[in-house]
């Protein structure tokens, strides 16, 4: 089996949050969901959907994917994922060991996949020998509210919607505070401040103020991300539990993670690390050091699904990170949309879901 085409397709769909549209830093208002979906074809009719990380990288990762990867993977065979995925990444070895080449190539790895469950019959969770598709418990992972008023209103509209557990992206103490007021003393809540702060010091004033909040996790409390002594030095000092690992780009970041005792929970992403097979990897030596790995999975695509056929497949039981909002519409169907704060992970060959094509158009950008 022949991979005939490497085609990136960016969607932007339009959402809602209950809040007004938060900033994103240096690059305006975040006024739409954008998806970088990578298609794969091949000479035997088999599809697979992958989806590389985007952000303020969109441009740049699609790039890569048109221009590098699909160079590369285009007449390869598609039948053997860790082969190929071994000889495009050494092949890209001065650019692909983190930054939008890795994304690219996650976004292909994921799409891999999806087509050997297909050829097999069997959904990605059961090729990684997990034993049921497991529901998975979703925390809801909040935009920034900025504000008491909106974290107030966005996090209580989540426990309405029965999610149990929460995330915010917020930098005020004040803000935080008002978020705890608003679900009470039973939700479990986090908060993830993308690199907010760069000495351990400023961190711990605030993890001093957060103490009586009961936050489950501080993450990514400094910048730059890979600051991995620092960050141990901050997780022996504060009594909140430190969390990372979003933008680690390969195996060796997160080995050195662990090997620093930097954090208490390590969230490798599928859309950045390498895909499914590098998440995989990721989870296991997690898992032989000790350390609770909860992937970062902020996504309403492919890679979301992918992230839950990982934690479905694993022995543990994984909250599962999920972008709280409405979209306008979902390329995907229901298997991204979260009921009672639970996700089911699907049981369809590959990934297991039916890519809505009139959505996909009316959402395309050139």
């Amino acid at each position: 089996m022949k991979i005939t085409s490497v085609t990136p397709i960016l969607l932007s769909l339009p959402y809602e949050h209950g809040a007004p549209k938060p900033e994103r830093t240096g690059m305006g208002t975040w006024e739409t969901v954008d998806i970088i979906l990578v298609r794969v074809d091949t000479d035997v009719g088999i599809t697979g959907w992958g989806e590389a990380f985007g952000h303020a990288s969109t441009p740049v990762t699609i790039t890569a994917v048109r221009e590098v990867i699909s160079r590369l993977a285009v007449g390869q065979d598609a039948t053997d994922v860790a082969s190929l995925m071994t000889s495009l990444t050494r092949r890209t070895q001065s650019m692909a060991r983190s930054g939008p080449v890795a994304f690219a190539l996650s976004g292909l790895d994921i799409a891999l996949w999806d087509i050997a469950g297909k050829a097999a019959g069997k959904p990605v969770w059961k090729l990684l020998n997990g034993e049921q598709a497991k529901p998975l418990k979703a925390y809801a992972s909040l935009f920034r509210c900025n504000t008491p008023d909106a974290v107030t209103k966005v996090a209580a509209a989540a426990v309405a919607r029965g999610y149990r557990h929460i995330k915010l992206h917020e930098h005020s103490v004040e803000v935080i505070r008002a978020a705890r007021d608003a679900v009470g003393p039973e939700i479990e809540l986090m908060v993830d401040t993308n690199c907010f702060w760069t000495k351990p010091q400023e961190v711990l004033g605030v993890c001093r103020q957060l103490e009586e909040t009961n936050i489950s996790w501080l993450e990514e409390p400094l910048y730059p991300a890979d600051s991995y002594d620092l960050m141990a030095d901050l997780r022996r000092a504060s009594n909140i539990p430190i969390a990372a690992g979003e933008n680690l780009g390969n195996l060796n970041d997160l080995r050195w993670i662990l090997a620093a005792d930097a954090v208490d929970v390590v969230q490798p992403s599928v859309a950045k690390i390498g895909g499914i097979t590098e998440l995989w990897k990721a989870m296991n030596l997690a898992r032989q050091h000790g350390v609770r790995a909860v992937p970062h999975s902020p996504f309403l695509g492919p890679a979301l699904v992918a992230a839950m056929h990982v934690m479905s497949a694993s022995a543990e039981d994984i909250l599962c990170e999920h972008r709280f909002c409405d979209l306008e519409a979902h390329p995907l169907g229901g298997c991204v949309i979260a009921r009672d704060g639970v996700l089911q992970t699907p049981d369809a060959p590959g990934l297991g879901f039916e890519m809505n094509e009139q959505v996909l158009e009316a959402y395309r950008r050139a």
